[in-house]
């Protein structure tokens, strides 16, 4: 779908974004030139329904005007079926108070219910989307400053867990399944009390257990906190190089209901950075599952798993920890997704405003290319600073779209001191066409400006077109339910012999076109949040010819066609074994 980075498409831009008369003139590309001359791609996609179906939902900061660091961050949610009958639930993270009661007066009211919730999914069996607040039911008691979530089936007894990260003591939720939840943080040896975004659950040494990754922001406490002047000169949020980056822990699953940390022993030891994104993913193609974390202004890092006995810093080497014009840029959010339908993973990061997304293409042999300006995903987003990402087939035509939640992390100039949202933006959608990505707007009706967080993708109402959670800093959290197109349509519960998902199995459709499109199972990725671990294809005019499974384990089988618009269960073991399996 794209090519990589002419260098002399290099020498056009600016080499940092503070060369004056730069910062405010975004990066041109024949994607860019080609849309202004043709029009914006104009399509209603997305409905916010989150208040019509009883998600009733608002991320508290607990600002109080004295501009602590992480106030300006916020929190993820989680689409996962706790409750296995059929539908997505949702988890949702809830921030609180830095300071003590009667310290300070915060600027908004708490919300009237504290602590992260758990909503139940009522679709199955009334037919209806339609959210419950099951969270006392479920015995939920999280009230930590909330950032992230990771969903999987860490104990591999069927049920999927939770792994909430936060301003202090993360949390691991076992699910009982029987629809409550035991907090077993301690006993599991996970408890990481620093300040903690992303997680990760994968297996990286192939044992069977699910192995977890969390990244680490930087210190603070009220006894570090500064304020730092804007480009006005008026106090402001600082940045994150005011602060002292932390290192990330892997911990590895001993497959007994606890980990032990082999961050030393497996090469991560000097895994140390403003860590606020992070995905598992094979990328390099060998079957093991490697490790890119974003790193908010310093050099994003890609470790290589080498046969799950030591990963390999491959960082500035890949050409994937800078931008093409070597910086080191603000990365929040990240995906992995084969963008150019090559058959391999390349990476997608969000970034501050005045930096763009950047894209990188897979050149294979764990080498990357920053092609941002050629797909047409960098220049739109000069202007915006990106947290969640969604890279999925929202119009069912068969190529991958993205989605970015904005919002930004200092005041935006000639806001008033009343707005409520100080650091809302417009949230973008861009919609795959040919080689390159169009930027679709207005891609939903009347939605405002909000401070973009977290964002989780999966069907809510099981109808076979991908919807999006989107979680706000200090704002209402949407769903926005996806009304774009009919089409047809697979989608893909892809079972291990266990019975539960299959995390890091690879899904292949082989198209009667002679395309093969991937996507793997996989509930990482974006920023703080968990995705629906099913798969999806949107089809446009193909039809399927079989579909290939390569497995956690190395195997490989090969599945007959399933049927369209519905979702099937492809389960290990009942397909046909593909030559070189093991």
């Amino acid at each position: 779908m794209f090519r990589s980075t002419a260098p002399g498409l290099i020498t056009t831009l600016c080499l940092t974004a503070l060369v004056a008369g730069c910062q405010d003139r975004p990066p041109q590309s024949r994607a860019a030139v080609g849309s202004s001359q043709q029009g914006e791609a104009k399509l209603i996609a997305f409905d916010d329904i989150a208040a019509d179906v009883g998600l009733d939902f608002e991320y508290w900061n607990g600002m109080t005007g004295e501009l602590y660091f992480p106030e300006v961050f916020g929190a993820g949610g989680a689409l996962f079926d706790y409750d296995r009958d059929g539908d997505l639930d949702v988890y949702l993270v809830q921030g609180t108070q830095l300071v003590e009661d009667g310290q300070a007066a915060p600027l908004f009211p708490p919300p009237e219910q504290a602590g992260d919730r758990l909503f139940r999914n009522e679709l199955v069996p009334t037919g209806v989307l339609q959210f419950r607040d099951v969270t006392d039911a479920a015995g939920i008691a999280v009230s930590e400053y909330g950032m992230g979530v990771a969903s999987a089936d860490y104990d591999n007894d069927g049920w999927p867990d939770l792994y909430v990260t936060a301003l202090g003591s993360n949390h691991l939720l076992r699910n009982l399944g029987d629809g409550r939840f035991l907090d077993v943080t301690s006993g599991a040896g996970v408890d990481v009390t620093s300040w903690s975004v992303p997680a990760v659950f994968f297996d990286y040494d192939r044992d069977g257990a699910l192995d977890l990754f969390v990244g680490n922001y930087v210190e603070f406490n009220l006894g570090v906190h500064r304020t730092c002047p804007n480009e006005a000169g008026v106090p402001d949020y600082c940045g994150p190089t005011n602060f002292v980056p932390l290192s990330n822990h892997l911990f590895r699953n001993l497959g007994n209901g606890t980990f032990e940390d082999v961050t030393e022993a497996v090469g991560l030891g000097n895994s140390v950075g403003n860590t606020l994104g992070a995905v598992a993913a094979d990328l390099d193609g060998d079957g093991w599952l490697d490790l890119y974390v974003a790193n908010d202004w310093m050099p994003n890092r890609l470790w290589v798993n080498r046969s799950g006995e030591l990963f390999d810093d491959l960082s500035i080497a890949s050409g994937s920890a800078l931008s093409g014009q070597g910086i080191a840029e603000a990365s929040m959010g990240v995906e992995a997704a084969d963008l150019d339908a090559d058959g391999d993973l390349d990476l997608i990061v969000s970034h501050l405003r005045r930096e763009t997304n950047t894209v990188y293409r897979n050149l294979g042999d764990s080498f990357f290319a920053d092609v941002s300006i050629e797909t047409g995903l960098g220049p739109p987003s000069w202007n915006s600073t990106g947290f969640g990402l969604a890279v999925f087939d929202y119009d069912l035509d068969g190529a991958l779209d993205v989605f970015v939640a904005n919002g930004e992390i200092k005041r935006l100039e000639g806001r008033p001191a009343s707005d409520l949202y100080p650091l809302a933006q417009t949230d973008q959608l861009w919609r795959g066409v040919g080689s390159v990505f169009e930027e679709v707007s207005p891609f939903a009706e009347a939605l405002e400006p909000r401070v973009g967080r977290g964002v989780a993708v999966g069907d809510l109402d099981n109808d076979g077109r991908l919807d999006l959670l989107v979680v706000n800093n200090s704002g209402p959290v949407r769903l926005l339910r996806n009304v774009s197109t009919d089409g047809s349509w697979v989608g893909l519960s892809i079972l291990d012999r266990a019975g539960r998902d299959a995390l890091d199995a690879r899904v292949t459709l082989r198209l009667d076109d002679g395309r093969s499109l991937i996507r793997d199972v996989s509930t990482d990725g974006s920023y703080a949040s968990a995705n629906d671990p099913r798969v999806h294809f949107g089809l446009g005019a193909a039809q399927i010819e079989a579909v290939e499974v390569r497995w956690p384990t190395g195997g490989r089988e090969l599945f007959p066609a399933p049927p369209l618009d519905v979702y099937s269960v492809l389960n290990e073991g009942a397909g046909s074994p593909l030559e070189g399996s093991p």
